[in-house]
C-alpha cells in the first residue's frame, strides 16, 4: 500500500486463488470440524494519483468464489456448496514523508529511503449471503481500516512495517435472525521483498490479527482472535506492461476463525502515466 509509483499509472490484475483448510470455532459453536475447499477469482483496478503533492493510490478489490465443504452440526455432517461474489473492498492510500509525486521521466532517477504513508480501506456488504448458514462468501456488514505504515529501503531489500485496526458495524442477521457485533480488530503486517534484478522480486510476509472479539444477541465471546498467518511471493515480469506474480500463504496459529493454507497466481497489466 505504501510503495511508491509514477502518477497516472493504471493497473489491472486478474488472478486466480485456491485455498483449503478449516474453521476454527469457539467451544458454543454448534460447527466443529470443519473441512472447506474454495476457489477464487479475483479482479482488481488501482491508480496512482498525486495528492497535493504526495504520491497517493486508489484500488479496488472484487473477488467471486465457489467454496464447497462439510462440517459437524449439532452433532450431524452436513455439507455446504454456494457460488458467489464476495464483499467488494475500496481503499485510498497516501504517502505523506519520502515519496513525491512523480512523473514517468523524473520518476526514472527516483532512489527510496524512507516512505510514511497511510490507507483508509472501505468493505462493503454485497457479497453473497444468507442468514440462515454460518459460512458465507458475504459479511453483510460494513467494516473500516485504517492503517499506518513505514517503508525502508536497505540495498536490495525493502522493509515494510504497517499497523491498523478494523472497525465492524452490526450484523443484524446473523445466523438465523441474530445480531452480531464486533469489536475492533487489530492488524499488524512484516513484508520483508528482497529485489533480484530485471524487474524480479521476491517477499516474505508475516500477518499477525488481534482482538476481534464478538457479541451475538448481547452474549459477548470468551475468545479473541488470536491469528498469525506467514506468506511469501514471486514477481515475474513479462515485458514492460505486463507481470506475473505468485503467492502462497499459510495458518501458524488460528484461535478463530479462517484456518487454511492458500495458492494464487495472478496477472498484471499497467498502462497510463506515459509508459
Amino acid at each position: 500500500a505504501f510503495a511508491n509509483a509514477p502518477v497516472g499509472v493504471n493497473f489491472l490484475v486478474a488472478g486466480l486463488a485456491y485455498s483449503q483448510g478449516g474453521l476454527a470455532t469457539e467451544g458454543s459453536s454448534p460447527i466443529e470440524d470443519a473441512e472447506i475447499d474454495m476457489q477464487s477469482g479475483v479482479l482488481a483496478y488501482a491508480r496512482t494519483l498525486d495528492v497535493w503533492g504526495k504520491s497517493g493510490k486508489f484500488d479496488v478489490i472484487w473477488p467471486y468464489s465457489h467454496l464447497s465443504g462439510s462440517a459437524m452440526v449439532d452433532g450431524q455432517r452436513r455439507e455446504r456448496r454456494i457460488t458467489g461474489s464476495n464483499d467488494p473492498r475500496f481503499r485510498f492510500s497516501v504517502n505523506f514523508y519520502g515519496a513525491p509525486a512523480l512523473s514517468l521521466q523524473d520518476f526514472a532517477s527516483y532512489q527510496q529511503d524512507l516512505i510514511i504513508g497511510a490507507s483508509v480501506q472501505v468493505s462493503a456488504p454485497l457479497g453473497q449471503y444468507d442468514e440462515d448458514k454460518l459460512v458465507n462468501h458475504g459479511n453483510n456488514r460494513w467494516y473500516i481500516k485504517p492503517v499506518f505504515g513505514i517503508s525502508k529501503a536497505l540495498g536490495a531489500f525493502t522493509f515494510e512495517l504497517s499497523s491498523g485496526a478494523t472497525f465492524y458495524s452490526r450484523n443484524d442477521a446473523f445466523f438465523g435472525g441474530q445480531t452480531l457485533e464486533q469489536e475492533p480488530l487489530s492488524s499488524t503486517q512484516l513484508h520483508v521483498t528482497y529485489r533480484l534484478g530485471n524487474g524480479i522480486w521476491a517477499a516474505m510476509s508475516g500477518t499477525y490479527d488481534y482482538g476481534g472479539r464478538t457479541k451475538v444477541d448481547g452474549v459477548r465471546s470468551e475468545e479473541a482472535i488470536d491469528n498469525l498467518r506467514l506468506g511469501a511471493t514471486l514477481a515475474l515480469p513479462v515485458d514492460r506492461n505486463n507481470s506475473i506474480k505468485l503467492y502462497a500463504s499459510s495458518g501458524v496459529r488460528t484461535s478463530l476463525g479462517n484456518d487454511f493454507d492458500l495458492a494464487r497466481v495472478a496477472w498484471q497489466n499497467r498502462w497510463g502515466g506515459g509508459l
